[in-house]
């Protein structure tokens, strides 16, 4: 029904803090938000395109902007420059009554004193809807959500995932051409968010409105949205697919943001040995770069130079007992995950985990790891990242070097 565009979209907030006198001995307060004659920028140079029944992801961690994004589509925020547009309508002066949109909010924002039936029917009855279209929407609603029961019942005779279901329910029930959700799981226990989001999946495909929803939570992120843009410090890092982002970081930041357990960061030397060809060192021995991430630094242009290699846990394997290739590190501790075991190690003066099956551990000799021992692992170098060291930018996709 809509397609949302924000452009060189930014959020100024006056800097209070070069007002109040600072107190003698008191700490400066520190943030990696810029701070300019205007104020602090919050939100910087925002720019997206989100098609229409899409499901858009804003992720990053707290402070980012993601919110305050969120709310300048909503109208809850004025928007300091830039341009917000709703199917093609300019919206920076439109009141968010007139920006055909709903949100759900992280607190659920029910009244209390209404039952679920008048939770839902408020929004149509502002509306000045008639009794039998409103009496059709809520039903409507309540079976796509499967509340119906609850529907003569109190917010506070509700579990959270139920709460949250009214929630979605208000909003949708006014068919929005947008629908916001602002952390909507964010207070629910580990199990009823799984849930939740499948039924937010499932909803997504039922009604016909452009989804942006707001999390810190990658996993959220991950499962949830068509694309994902990872946000830090009110600047967009990334924006793709969930496997585009997590096959292919931008950075540091988003390789670090992206995936559980983080991925490993280690210290190497990347050297071009000629216009097509590149070898990295790590502790005096070389790791073997696929073809494709060769030809990748080779088109770049990617000259020699210090490199952080990024390795995600998963793909560090362990190498046999009795074998000496590989490298060396001492376990410092091991959470057992059901078919899973996740190995902290001290290795190359870092720390680094490592995600291995049990079967495998016992097919290589290993039987209960323990914090003290040294284990011998390797890695793959085509599912290596070669980061560069000053920048954090990944080398497969900086521009050509002069």
């Amino acid at each position: 029904m809509a397609d949302v565009t924000l452009k060189h979209v930014k959020k100024v907030y006056p800097n209070l803090d070069r007002k109040k006198k600072k107190k003698k001995g008191e700490p400066e307060k520190k943030t990696n938000l810029q701070v300019t004659e205007e104020g602090v920028l919050a939100v910087q140079d925002f720019n997206l395109e989100i098609k229409d029944r899409e499901f858009m992801v804003l992720v990053g961690p707290s402070g980012c902007g993601k919110s305050t994004t969120l709310r300048m589509i909503a109208g809850l925020e004025e928007i300091s420059g830039g341009e917000l547009y709703i199917d093609g309508k300019l919206m920076n002066n439109i009141s968010p009554k007139d920006r055909n949109i709903a949100m759900v909010f992280q607190n659920y924002a029910l009244y209390p004193h209404m039952t679920v039936r008048a939770n839902m029917e408020f929004p149509l009855k502002i509306a000045k809807m008639g009794k039998a279209e409103i009496d059709r929407k809520v039903m409507q609603a309540a079976e796509t959500l499967d509340i119906t029961q609850y529907l003569d019942r109190k917010p506070k005779e509700l579990s959270g995932g139920q709460r949250q279901r009214v929630a979605i329910g208000r909003a949708i029930v006014r068919e929005p051409k947008v629908l916001l959700m602002d952390e909507p799981l964010s207070n629910l226990d580990a199990k009823l968010r799984n849930q939740m989001r499948a039924e937010i999946i499932k909803l997504h495909q039922r009604i016909p409105s452009t989804f942006i929803y707001v999390t810190h939570d990658q996993t959220e992120a991950m499962t949830l949205g068509d694309r994902i843009c990872i946000m830090k410090d009110g600047v967009i890092q990334q924006v793709g697919t969930p496997q585009d982002v997590f096959d292919h970081p931008y950075n540091l930041f988003v390789a670090g943001f992206i995936g559980t357990p983080q991925m490993n960061f280690i210290e190497a030397e990347l050297e071009r040995k000629s216009a097509d060809d590149y070898e990295v060192s790590l502790d005096g021995k070389e790791v073997e770069l696929s073809e494709s991430k060769v030809a990748n630094l080779a088109k770049v242009g990617v000259s020699s130079q210090k490199v952080i290699l990024g390795v995600r846990p998963e793909h560090v394997m362990a190498i046999p007992m009795g074998e000496s290739r590989g490298f060396t590190g001492k376990v410092e501790l091991t959470e057992l995950m059901g078919s899973a075991l996740h190995i902290h190690l001290s290795a190359f003066g870092r720390d680094m985990i490592v995600v291995a099956q049990t079967r495998d551990l016992q097919k290589a000799g290993y039987g209960m790891i323990e914090a003290g021992e040294e284990i011998r692992f390797t890695f793959d170098g085509t599912v290596c990242h070669v980061f560069a060291k000053d920048t954090g930018l990944n080398l497969e996709h900086i521009e050509k070097q002069g």
